[in-house]
């Protein structure tokens, strides 16, 4: 943890400090190691330390973490105390042995093994040709003797494959586990706790990243008219776990932003009150609707400005996501100073 060069990589996390007596998690502030409260460790007990998860601790620990880096301003180099936590749900109880819960998405398939190969996942582009209609994408969890597969299959529609007969879009399916000395499932409810959580925060990345309702264009742009309504669902539908931690950020957030008194959170939406009309910013997808009626706005951020949140406290580093959102409802606080008129011609309609 002190050492020269790791204590770059190190700083500003959250250890877990175990002796046999017991496990206290510190963080290193200003050379002192201190807990989420603020008390003192002397980390010189302890025998054996180790990175903490918050899947491994309770909800009201991971809460007091949480607003403690809030509060003190601290910013970690990746999600830690924010890390969303997947836990086991009833209904994956009772499938036993595969989860449900990011199945029958529609993703980019480029992106999607772009995304997935980047998390040390096998996963394979499919195509029209035979054995082209389905893959199982795994990783490799050598410390649990386990293998986590996220199957999906091909969305053959309206001759959805490019020149080589790459299918544009893939359909997801189950999440399962595999035990690697027996091959075979592996019950969910005998998985342990992180990673569980891990795994199904890989495939919750994907799905939040690829998935066609992610993009503000693909309606508009022609999509495949039989899926529309998976657009819409999944842009304006309920918050996936790493949208419901956008949302808990944005609570503590807005309220210390020079648009705090036109910014609200309602529901799965920060709605910014401009001069011009209201908007509805989808904490999950980002995607935009206007009151009074519903009328989608159409924005596409343009990477070549300057990011208006830069100056903006964020407690780590990564979530695109969150960055697009705050920058949207700055404009949108501001809309009629607005000249771009792809924006001001949909605002006026």
């Amino acid at each position: 943890i002190n050492h020269g060069l790791l204590s770059v990589v190190t700083a500003n996390l959250i250890f877990n400090f175990i002796n046999e007596n017991e496990t206290v998690q510190a963080i290193k502030i200003a050379e002192r190691w201190v807990t989420n409260t603020g008390d003192e460790v002397n980390i010189d007990q302890y025998e054996k330390v180790t990175f903490w998860h918050p899947a491994s601790s309770t909800t009201t620990q991971v809460k007091l973490w949480r607003d403690y880096l809030m509060e003190h301003k601290i910013l970690q180099p990746f999600k830690q105390a924010f890390r969303e936590i997947y836990l086991l749900t009833e209904a994956e109880v009772n499938t036993r042995t595969y989860s449900n819960r990011m199945a029958s998405h529609i993703l980019k398939q480029h992106q999607y093994v772009t995304l997935a190969k980047g998390r040390n996942w096998t996963a394979r582009l499919i195509g029209a040709w035979d054995g082209g209609d389905l893959d199982t994408a795994a990783l490799v969890l050598p410390e649990y003797n386990l293998i986590a597969e996220y199957w999906v299959n091909a969305l053959n529609a309206d001759d959805a494959f490019n020149d080589t007969g790459i299918w544009n879009y893939v359909t997801t399916d189950q999440i399962r586990f595999v035990d690697t000395t027996t091959n075979e499932l592996v019950e969910l409810i005998n998985v342990p706790a992180i990673p569980f959580s891990e795994t199904l925060r890989d495939v919750d990345l994907f799905v939040g990243v690829a998935s066609v309702g992610n993009d503000p264009t693909w309606q508009d742009s022609g999509g495949l008219p039989a899926y529309r309504d998976y657009w819409q669902s999944y842009s304006f539908g309920d918050l996936s776990e790493v949208a419901k931690n956008r949302k808990e950020i944005l609570t503590g957030l807005i309220p210390r932003l020079k648009i705090a008194n036109v910014t609200t959170i309602e529901d799965k939406f920060v709605v910014v009150k401009g001069k011009l009309r209201t908007y509805k910013i989808h904490i999950g997808s980002t995607n935009i609707l206007m009151e009074p009626n519903d009328q989608y706005l159409c924005i596409v951020p343009d990477r070549s400005k300057k990011d208006t949140t830069e100056n903006v406290y964020l407690p780590f580093e990564g979530d695109n996501g969150l960055s697009v959102i705050l920058s949207k409802a700055f404009l949108l606080a501001a809309d009629d100073t607005i000249t771009d008129s792809t924006i001001t011609s949909q605002i006026n309609r």
